[in-house]
């Protein structure tokens, strides 16, 4: 039932990060501080990358899919990261509209990733197997 809570989390969480893109494209923001912005980007991706590997590895070694899954799950989340380091560059070569573009593009991955790390969990079985 966990698992089933999870996905239905990320699930809200894409139709709220599409919505603000959405408001964002009909309303747009002065985003400032973006060297702090990119800065953050970074070590969120930094740290993100480094938690997927442990997860990862460690869910392969034991055999667990629910861990592979959480590795993913931090993998995109530094993508995510990633996608803030993108946005800032944008916007500070003056492509205001850049934000929200990448914003619907990271609502994407993350309703991606959801829908893969869900059917990896549902099937279950073994890791090595696929």
């Amino acid at each position: 039932m966990g698992r089933v809570r999870r996905g239905a989390c990320h699930l809200r969480l894409c139709c709220v990060a599409l919505y603000e893109t959405i408001q964002r494209l009909i309303h747009p923001e002065e985003l400032s501080h973006l060297w702090a912005l990119a800065a953050a980007g970074c070590l969120g991706f930094i740290g993100n990358e480094l938690a997927a590997r442990v997860r990862l590895r460690a869910g392969g070694r034991l055999d667990s899919p629910a861990l592979v899954a959480d590795g993913n799950h931090a993998r995109v989340d530094g993508f995510v990261s990633l996608g803030v380091v993108a946005s800032a560059a944008l916007v500070a070569l003056g492509w205001e509209t850049g934000d929200p573009i990448v914003g619907l593009a990271i609502t994407l991955v993350i309703l991606k990733v959801t829908l893969d790390s869900w059917q990896t969990v549902r099937r279950g079985g073994h890791v090595h197997d696929r």
